[in-house]
């Protein structure tokens, strides 16, 4: 069973993962967030106390499902595949980068959909930096950039990403990891509830190929709409669900949505994550997805969004989010700190570097 041989079927995919989300953000879920992949893996590093950020701490259920969705669907279809081997090291950095952008930004590219479907006019200023991004890697694929060939490896060694994050969700459930008791953190839908949204959504994101950065690449590189279409289906429904709540609203700097108006770090937050992902074979979403059919080395790109988001929190270059100051009443303006517009440069030089020093030709 295929999903993308048909441009209906891939709306049809998109449109049930925007309900998933949908439900899930109407269920307790932030409501510009509904569900976002930096935003979650954050929250469940700080959960397991890689960072001590308090509002952003919580075993999100979504990921797990996310990952075992992928997992089952394909193993039921004979697609699983346990494969490891492909420049490891420089995938982990890769997933860094991805997630030191996303959190200047305030998002992945999957939130970076949604909060445009909510009227954030600062997630279309960052749609620039991405379809930047993906169009410099995709340079960077046309001039030969590769990260070498996976090759088989045992069942096991693709099933321990999967068994981890059980292991993580089972000490989040039993209260044995952090918890945040306000912010972001404390906002979720019941445990139930979000794991079965995330498995839904694993699956169908499986069978879809879903890929943020990859629907860009293929219309640049075959001029190829297929993958766009589950992201606007996505946005469809993320769009109705917002108009009808109420929670459609249009502008830049609006209070309690978690975004910034510094639009040059918007703009060079999500050229980073783009860049990265075309490099690293997907967007944060498509690298759970490759790690839950038995990717070894989205695997460590997974392992890399961790890291990064570790080192936003204890580091400091997360952006913060524009928010009402409850004594005053005053709008008090985001903004991206310091360390982290340095850290996006330092992202982006990276990025350049690995693209234009790994050809095929030196690949034995």
């Amino acid at each position: 069973m295929n999903l993308y041989d048909s441009k209906k079927k891939l709306a049809a995919a998109g449109i049930l993962c925007g309900v998933v989300a949908a439900i899930l953000a109407y269920s307790g879920n932030p409501a510009n967030m509904a569900f976002c992949i930096a935003c979650f893996v954050r929250d469940m590093a700080g959960a397991l106390g890689m960072h001590q950020a308090e509002v952003v701490q919580y075993a999100r259920p979504e990921i797990v499902g996310l990952v075992l969705g992928a997992f089952a669907i394909s193993a039921a279809t004979k697609e699983y595949r346990s494969t490891a081997g492909s420049s490891p090291m420089i995938r982990f950095v890769l997933g860094m980068v991805i997630m030191i952008g996303s959190l200047v930004f305030l998002g992945c590219p999957l939130r970076m959909v949604i909060r445009m479907s909510a009227g954030d006019l600062n997630a279309w200023v960052a749609l620039v930096g991405f379809v930047l991004g993906v169009a410099t890697g995709t340079f960077a694929l046309k001039q030969g950039f590769s990260l070498g060939r996976s090759h088989d490896t045992g069942k096991e060694s693709g099933a321990v990403l999967p068994v981890l994050l059980v292991g993580i969700l089972v000490l989040g459930v039993m209260g044995l990891l952090k918890a945040s008791a306000a912010g972001p953190g404390s906002m979720h839908a019941p445990i139930t509830l979000s794991l079965i949204g995330g498995l839904v959504f694993g699956a169908l994101a499986q069978k879809s190929r879903m890929c943020f950065a990859g629907g860009i690449r293929d219309v640049i590189l075959m001029k190829n709409f297929d993958l766009l279409t589950v992201i606007g289906g996505v946005f469809v429904v993320m769009l109705v669900f917002n108009v009808a709540t109420g929670k459609f609203v249009p502008g830049f700097d609006t209070p309690g949505i978690i975004a910034h108006s510094n639009h040059i770090w918007n703009i060079l937050g999500m050229y980073a994550v783009g860049f990265a992902a075309v490099l690293a074979g997907g967007c944060p979403l498509r690298q759970l997805i490759l790690a839950g059919q038995g990717s070894s080395d989205a695997a460590v790109t997974v392992l890399g969004l961790f890291a990064g988001a570790a080192l936003c929190h204890n580091l400091g270059l997360a952006s913060s989010g524009t928010a009402m100051n409850a004594e005053t009443g005053e709008v008090v303006a985001g903004a991206a700190t310091p360390a982290g517009q340095a850290a996006v440069i330092i992202c982006i030089i990276v990025c350049f570097v690995i693209a234009f020093t790994n050809k095929r030709e030196k690949i034995k």
